[in-house]
């Protein structure tokens, strides 16, 4: 099935989802959008968020790119953050703009400065963190990137760094380290090989559902999804627990996950086994919810295979984009169909796709609301938007599919 949606001929921009029908650069901290909070559906997750006093501070560096496809580290900070209280957002292309109208048309109070000198004077003290928020295909920093980076340690700021590029073995910033007495946190790195895991079968001993929200695509909205679905079933009482599996959920401040991208392949699905496993023992779940990567079907990218083979989920949420005409990155490959990921997913692992997610970029809401019609009738199974549509679309999704939880929520209830 096709859904018609105006299309460019070349790759389309990652819009980071804005809100259906409008344009980045049109947005501006007073815009008005559909009400966007999956859970309440009054207001952005932004809105709510109220960081403890023991949340560490942080500046986003993301120079160029927020809202953009490789500031997905930053845009993710931005919409969910466990581990760090973001003060400010740094891109100069947008200075001045605030991060929650940008990516969502709901203003969140946390701005976008022009540069480091900018946040600092916004800051009340210097903030703990310094976080590198973009994630560029190459995953190495370029010459001016470090040295906003070390201009951040010399103001006695600690780095957390998602790229591939480990800082801690660069002699500069060893050597600014020390000299600055901060701390770099290279979060993809993994453990050392003699502690990695291989896969055990021990996957079987987890008896609650394990949900794995996969893709049509990279950067395409699948943590947003688990995001979200994992905070709306824990919205109506059912226990549940995100395992991330990319460098951007874990700098969010997930409990589980192992940056999948980092581990050698031969023990990927067994790091992955492993932290599910210690989720089940050590919270006793209700439900799993397993952050996906890539897509199934993307030559360039095999972390989807070691998830399905890893977690062996029973279950999968797929989400697609049906504006996007081309793969990101590559302007000539083709978006597949929901149709034929879904075959694919259920014929290389036993496992179920029990929903279609939409991500709504470059649509606007009449669009949305016409593709998650054509959708359900084609693929004969649940379709929502996780950013605009009541998270409680998301919850029946998962009770159909697991009547279970549908009759422990009853019980709990009585």
């Amino acid at each position: 099935m096709t859904v018609v949606i105006p299309a460019s001929p070349r790759a389309r921009p990652y819009s980071a989802q804005a809100p259906p029908g409008t344009q980045r650069a049109a947005l501006s901290p007073a815009s008005s959008a559909l009400p966007l909070d999956p859970l309440s559906h009054h207001a952005h997750p932004s809105a709510h968020r109220a960081p403890s006093r023991s949340t560490a501070t942080a500046i986003v560096y993301c120079e160029g790119q927020f809202g953009a496809i490789d500031g997905k580290t930053a845009n993710g900070l931005i919409r969910h953050s466990e581990k760090y209280d973001v003060l400010s957002v740094i891109d100069s292309d947008q200075a001045g703009l605030d991060t929650g109208s940008i990516l969502d048309g709901v203003p969140n109070g946390i701005p976008v400065c022009r540069d480091l000198a900018d946040s600092l004077r916004q800051a009340e003290t210097v903030p703990d963190f310094l976080i590198f928020g973009m994630a560029p295909a190459s995953g190495l920093l370029s010459e001016g990137q470090r040295k906003v980076v070390l201009a951040a340690m010399g103001e006695g700021m600690s780095i957390v760094n998602g790229l591939h590029e480990f800082l801690n073995d660069d002699p500069e910033f060893a050597a600014a380290r020390i000299t600055h007495n901060v701390d770099i946190v290279d979060v993809r790195r993994p453990r050392p090989k003699k502690y990695l895991r291989m896969f055990s079968g021990r996957i079987h001993e987890v008896t609650c559902p394990r949900i794995a929200v996969l893709g049509t695509d990279c950067a395409i909205g699948k943590r947003t999804t688990a995001t979200v679905l994992a905070a709306a079933l824990n919205r109506v009482g059912l226990k549940t627990v995100m395992v991330g599996t990319g460098q951007t959920g874990l700098i969010q401040g997930a409990r589980y996950g192992v940056a999948l991208d980092s581990v050698p392949s031969q023990f990927c699905a067994g790091e992955l086994e492993a932290t599910i496993v210690e989720a089940f023992h050590a919270e006793s779940p209700d439900v799993i919810i397993v952050e996906g990567q890539g897509a199934l079907s993307h030559p360039a990218f095999s972390t989807t295979s070691f998830i399905l083979r890893g977690a062996c989920p029973q279950a999968v949420v797929l989400q697609h984009a049906p504006a996007r005409a081309f793969r990101c990155d590559f302007e000539t490959m083709a978006m597949p169909e929901p149709a034929s990921e879904i075959n694919l997913i259920e014929t290389f692992s036993d496992t179920r796709v029990i929903g279609l997610t939409l991500n709504h970029e470059d649509m606007d809401d009449d669009q949305v609301a016409r593709a998650i019609a054509a959708f359900a009738l084609d693929l004969g199974i649940p379709v929502t938007d996780a950013l605009a549509r009541p998270g409680g679309e998301l919850v029946s999704m998962v009770l159909a599919a697991f009547p279970e939880l549908s009759a422990r929520l009853t019980g709990e209830r009585q």
